[in-house]
Parts: C-alpha cells; sequence; structure tokens
C-alpha cells in the first residue's frame, strides 16, 4: 500500500518536526525549575503527561530510522528522542508503573498503554540489530560508518527500551484495572512481554485476566460499545494475543467487531457513536485509527469487504484533510503491509441491522441512515450525509421527565417501540415508622395508591428518502408533552412561517408547517409541526436541550396520534 504508506510517512514528519517544537529542553522554562520535566512534551492541555511524551518518543524513533524520511539519522531528532527517554525514564514510578496524571496513578491499565506504545518500537530495533533482511528497507552496508553508527544507536535505544517495559511489565504483574478493555490491555501486553523476553512469568500474570472469557457477544459488541474508541483497542488487544500465543481464536474477535464496524459507519464516513458508555458518546469521530485493522486482517484472511474499507479509510482521510494513523513502524517491521497492493475501496452502502442483545437499529440508505436506540431519552438519529436530527419526546409525569422506551419490537415495515409511565402515591405508613426523620424512614416498606398512567407507542415506518415517524399519547389526557428535534448546530431552519439561523443552545416551537434545515450540502425535512403550548424546558430534572445543537419543538397535550416525516432532502444551498 505504497500510497498510504506515503501518507503516513508524509505525516510522521509533521509529527516530529512538532515534537521538536514542543519539547521541554530550556531549563529556565521548566515548571519550578524542575529537571523532573526535561525532555517531556506539553500536551494540548498543558499537562506534562508521560504517555504524551511516549507517543512523541516512539513516533520519532520510527523517522529516525526510516531512510525515507526527512528526519532520517537527524542528530537533532536523536537528541531529542534521547532527551525524551530520560524524561520518560525519570516519570516512571520506582514500582514500575507509569501514572495517567489527571486521573490514575500506579495505573496498570495506563502502563500497559504506555508500553504497548514502545513494543513494536523495540520489536523493531531489535530486529534491525539481529535480522536485517526481516525489515521492509534495512538497506545496510557493514561498510558504511553511517549505517554501523545507527546499529550502534538502535542497540543503545533497544536497551533503554527494555528496562522501561521489563520494568512496567513486573509492576502489571500485580496491578488492577477499572474498565473492561484495560483486562485485555494488560493481558495481551503481559503475553507479548512473555514471548519477547521469554519470560513465562508474564504469561502467568496474565491467564487469570483471560480466564474471564472475551466480552464480545455474536453481534461483535464489546461491553463498552464505545465504537468511537475502546472497541479498537480490544482489537488491538485481540490480535496481540493472537500473535503472542499462536492462539487465532483471538483474531475472531477482531474479526466480529470488524464486521459489526461496517453497520457503524454514517453515511459521511464518520462513526456511529450515540450509543456508547464511554467518553466517545455522541463525538464526530471518523474510524482512522481502524485502518491498521482492517489492512492487516484483510491481508491476513485475504478478506475483500476488509481490505475495501481499509482503502476507504484512507481515502476519508485524504477527503477530510485527516492526520492519518499514526503507524509507520508497523509499516517497518511488516513488508507485507507496504508490499501488498489493492484498489477497491467502500463501506457498505446499504444496510439493516438490529443488534438485539445491545438493543440498537441501525439502517443506511445510500445517504442516509437511522438509528433506533431502547431505553434512551434521544430514542432515534436520523443522518443525511453528515448532517443529524436527534429526536426525543419530553414528558413531565411524576416522576417521568423523557419517553424511555420499554422495548423495542420489529414490525413488517419498521419498529415499534413502547413505555408506559406509571403514576403513583406513597400512602402514610400503618404504623409507626420508628422515626420523625424523613430521611431515615424505610419509604419501601409504604403502600402506594397506583395511578393514573401515560401510554407512549412510537412507530417507525422506513420510506422512501426517510421514514415516518408515528407518536402516539394515551392515557391521562391533559398532559402537556413535547417533541425535540435537535439538529446540528450551524444549520438553516425554515418554513412557511418563519426562517433562522439554527444556533448552538437555540430553539424555536414550530406550530404549523412543513420545516426544511439545512447544513452544507444537506437537508432535512420534517413535518408536519404543532404548537400548541409553548411548556418546552419540562419540569426540574428534565435534560437541558443541547449545547451543540439547535432545538425545535413540537408541542400537544394528550391524548393525540401525530405522524411525523423525516426525509433526506436535496439541498437548494
Amino acid at each position: 500500500m505504497k500510497q498510504h504508506y506515503k501518507k503516513i510517512l508524509q505525516d510522521t514528519e509533521k509529527r516530529i518536526e512538532r515534537s521538536l517544537q514542543i519539547q521541554l529542553t530550556d531549563k529556565a522554562k521548566l515548571p519550578d525549575g524542575n529537571s523532573l520535566y526535561f525532555g517531556g512534551f506539553r500536551d494540548a492541555e498543558g499537562l506534562i503527561e508521560p504517555k504524551f511524551a511516549i507517543y512523541r518518543v516512539t513516533t520519532m524513533i520510527a523517522g529516525f530510522f526510516n531512510q525515507d524520511c526527512r528526519w532520517y539519522g537527524n542528530p537533532a531528532v536523536y537528541t531529542s528522542i534521547c532527551n525524551g527517554l530520560e524524561f520518560i525514564r525519570g516519570a516512571q514510578r520506582e514500582n514500575g508503573f507509569f501514572d495517567l496524571i489527571n486521573c490514575n496513578f500506579y495505573s496498570g491499565p495506563d502502563t500497559a498503554f504506555c508500553i504497548k506504545r514502545m513494543l513494536p518500537v523495540y520489536h523493531y530495533l531489535t530486529l534491525r540489530s539481529s535480522s536485517p533482511k526481516k525489515l521492509t528497507k534495512p538497506c545496510f552496508n557493514t561498510n558504511s560508518s553511517t549505517d554501523k553508527e545507527l546499529l550502534e544507536k538502535a542497540e543503545s535505544l533497544a536497551s533503554i527500551l527494555a528496562k522501561i517495559i521489563k520494568k512496567g511489565a513486573n509492576a502489571m504483574k500485580h496491578c488492577g484495572f477499572h474498565t473492561p478493555n484495560h483486562r485485555w490491555a494488560i493481558a495481551s501486553v503481559l503475553m507479548v512481554c512473555a514471548k519477547m523476553f521469554d519470560d513465562p512469568s508474564y504469561a502467568d500474570a496474565a491467564q487469570p485476566y483471560l480466564l474471564e472469557g472475551i466480552d464480545c457477544n455474536e453481534d461483535g459488541e464489546y461491553a463498552e460499545r464505545s465504537a468511537g474508541n475502546y472497541n479498537r483497542i480490544c482489537n488491538d488487544a485481540m490480535i496481540m494475543l493472537a500473535s503472542a500465543t499462536g492462539d487465532d481464536t483471538y483474531l475472531s474477535f477482531a474479526r466480529r467487531n470488524l464486521h459489526m464496524m461496517l453497520h457503524y459507519f454514517e453515511p459521511d464516513g464518520s462513526i456511529f457513536t450515540n450509543n456508547s458508555t464511554r467518553q466517545d458518546r455522541g463525538k464526530k469521530v471518523y474510524p482512522k485509527d481502524y485502518y491498521l485493522e482492517y489492512l492487516y486482517l484483510g491481508i491476513h484472511d485475504g478478506n475483500d469487504t476488509f481490505l475495501q474499507a481499509a482503502n476507504q479509510i484512507m481515502e476519508l482521510v485524504f477527503e477530510k484533510g485527516l492526520r492519518s494513523m499514526d503507524c509507520l513502524i508497523h509499516f517497518m517491521y511488516l513488508p507485507e503491509l507496504l508490499d501488498f497492493e489493492y484498489e477497491a475501496s467502500a463501506f457498505p452502502a446499504k444496510y439493516h441491522k438490529h443488534f438485539k442483545e445491545s438493543n440498537l437499529v441501525r439502517v443506511k440508505e445510500d445517504n442516509y441512515s437511522y438509528s433506533l436506540l431502547h431505553h434512551a431519552s434521544t430514542f432515534l438519529y436520523f443522518q443525511h450525509g453528515d448532517f443529524t436530527v436527534g429526536l426525543k419526546i419530553g414528558a413531565s409525569f411524576c416522576e417521568h421527565r423523557a419517553f424511555l422506551s420499554d422495548d423495542l419490537i420489529p414490525t413488517e415495515n419498521g419498529y415499534k417501540l413502547r413505555q408506559k409511565m406509571k403514576g403513583w402515591y406513597y400512602l402514610p405508613f400503618t404504623e409507626s415508622a420508628g422515626t420523625t426523620d424523613w430521611w431515615a424512614m424505610d419509604h419501601t416498606k409504604r403502600e402506594k395508591l397506583l395511578g393514573p398512567d401515560l401510554d407512549f407507542e412510537v412507530t417507525i415506518t422506513q420510506v422512501t428518502d426517510g421514514i415516518d415517524v408515528t407518536i402516539k399519547a394515551s392515557g391521562i389526557d391533559r398532559a402537556p408533552l413535547r417533541v425535540e428535534l435537535a439538529f446540528d448546530q450551524g444549520c438553516r431552519v425554515e418554513s412557511d412561517g418563519f426562517c433562522t439561523e439554527g444556533i448552538s443552545y437555540g430553539g424555536i416551537v414550530a406550530k404549523s408547517g412543513t420545516l426544511t434545515a439545512t447544513k452544507g450540502n444537506y437537508s432535512i425535512q420534517a413535518g408536519p409541526a404543532f404548537g400548541v403550548h409553548d411548556f418546552t424546558a419540562g419540569k426540574f430534572g428534565s435534560e437541558n436541550r443541547s449545547k451543540e445543537c439547535f432545538t425545535v419543538y413540537f408541542t400537544d397535550y394528550s391524548c393525540f396520534e401525530h405522524t411525523i416525516s423525516l426525509r433526506a432532502m436535496p439541498s437548494d444551498y
């Protein structure tokens, strides 16, 4: 994939140039003059953090030893590498752990992530010294003084990295974790270290994690449902485990997830993240960090679908002006990545998938998609190109504040979501509660007066160019309800009765007609609108309107039945 390699190489060069600019080498400018920070790098938040330095230094090592890189053999880069490694060694705790200084200390998982980043670089440096013929571009001349000098530098850096890695791996023999993916990061790094350093004690330490079994369901979903980030972290770990153990069973989990991810790609190539349980939830993320996984397994399995996805991801990198994945080192010690060529590129143009275990529906039709989420306040997302609207139903009824489906049921032409909002009131105790302190009373022992109830039935029907959303509210009457359509900020919203800029955190009640929201090359039509009241904020405890969106409200009193049509329309602008 030589064209991909060229882009990755160019972006590596830019990363190295930036690293040279931001490295802390002026002792007069160190925080409190503390030499501990010498050789480190400030991240975007101004923190001088070891993992950030490890990423910077390993990227510089890749460029320094790559003959195609303009920084090849550059003395200033080598000095920066050495200074960075000194900072990293100083930042590593005596017990071997690395800290994530804004959160975790003596952290096994963060130590695993740090070592994971160093392992391919260490592997390359040792191959360069011992088995240069296995490398993509060894180009050694044993009579060349330059090559001899670079070999000495490679051996020196490998020795330093080996000490850092072993120290961290020893710490990880006795560590804990916080989240599901941490287990696989720790176990995979320990297994690779066991093979790399011929030390079975690392493999023994990994076994308790692996005995828990991999949390990847039949759909390919890992426990954290983090399509924007942690899915690929888990996939990396599965590939590392397979490589370290020779057990290709681990690859089946990565394959399964990568197949699932094909149903998460939106019309604009971004990833659907609105069902994530982690910090990527609702973020606009492009799948560049899945590139190497699709490419590696595509070549390994001879999988055309994966290879087309890898090519499509790199096309997105070019199209969106993104920085490519920081993976030059892998092209340097895996010759098949560089030598292999494949022309076709594509994500699936259409799909319809109901992930039953996670109760998520994903449907894509060429230039638009929609997603249904069970028991989520924003239960529907409709996207045309890169323009999205999210839909929720606000209801201030007893303790309820928004429609949260009790079930998600397939129908002949779509899906149905239902909820019964149950009303109730406490009754007095029939005997003494033993205290007059309200907060000390056991209210679970109170009887309740039940009713009234408010029932919702939402039907989604797929039609040409979009969907129809039929909302039926029954049960108690006179309850003021609202349908909230949250469009991406920066749009233009108009109907026969108004035209407004869709500013962030803005909102409007649309009382009639069909409205069209437009952003860039894409428009979404919604309606007909209904606006009977202006009670849009809800009672205390209601979710605020999104600060990243412009919200259009349709309002009415129960009981009612309304059908809202959502259509992907060509833009007139």
